[in-house]
């Protein structure tokens, strides 16, 4: 038996050491390098009239400089906040009670004394059950996002929205931040200053993460890792 529990605990040892060099897969986006899209290729526009001193581009007083062709700047000012509560309650009681008695069974009731002196005609079966259960939850949630990024317009859908996509990288001693947003908005939508609040962003994705050592410090070490990996409970 000893033998048996020696041989459990060292292949409980080998496999622990297996789990802990499988590399863990991070949750958290790439960021080896920020979230780009292709550059589209604009071809210049050929000037109506040859040798005139105007083209045909939008650099004139009564233009509107909002974004609306592929390739176009936009920039978007990103206020997010959300904030959710939910709390619940539960109590469920249940009580059972059964009981039995014979009064009358062809006369051998009476028999029943004579086989135990213990055991009652009147008082045969008693029996009760009592559950009670009792439980209660309350989560809270709050996150707030302010930022300013710059986006590219990667297409033109049919109804004239806009498809965005853009993302910015700063890094401060060693520690990497990155910003991306990606999402639909309608021309309608933007500023005379090209400039378009998120919440008109449809389908807005939005990634806030960054890579270095303040995001080493806020993860669990790897042999506690290993731990929850393992740990049946």
């Amino acid at each position: 038996m000893n033998i048996l529990i020696q041989r459990l605990w060292w292949a409980l040892i080998v496999l622990s050491g297996l789990v802990a060099c499988t590399p863990i897969q991070p949750r958290d986006p790439d960021m080896s390098k920020p979230v780009t899209v292709e550059t589209p290729v604009i071809e210049a526009p050929v000037p109506q009239t040859p040798g005139s001193l105007w083209t045909t581009g939008n650099g004139s007083l009564f233009v509107d400089n909002r974004a609306s062709r592929v390739g176009d700047i936009l920039t978007v000012a990103i206020y997010e906040q959300a904030e959710a509560s939910k709390e619940a309650t539960t109590s469920t009681g249940r009580s059972t009670s059964a009981s039995a008695d014979i009064t009358k069974l062809f006369g051998l009731e009476s028999n029943l004394a004579n086989l135990n002196s213990s055991i009652d005609p009147a008082n045969l079966v008693s029996a009760g059950y009592t559950n009670d259960f009792q439980g209660s939850g309350t989560t809270t949630r709050k996150e707030d996002l302010v930022a300013t990024l710059t986006t590219r317009v990667v297409e033109v859908l049919p109804n004239g929205t806009l498809r965005i996509s853009g993302s910015k990288s700063v890094t401060v001693n060693h520690e990497q931040q990155l910003i991306h947003l990606s999402g639909i908005v309608r021309q309608q939508d933007i500023t005379p200053e090209n400039l378009i609040d998120s919440k008109y962003v449809l389908d807005a994705n939005i990634v806030y993460s960054g890579k270095g050592v303040i995001d080493e410090k806020q993860r669990p070490g790897w042999l506690l890792r290993l731990m929850d990996t393992v740990s049946p409970f």
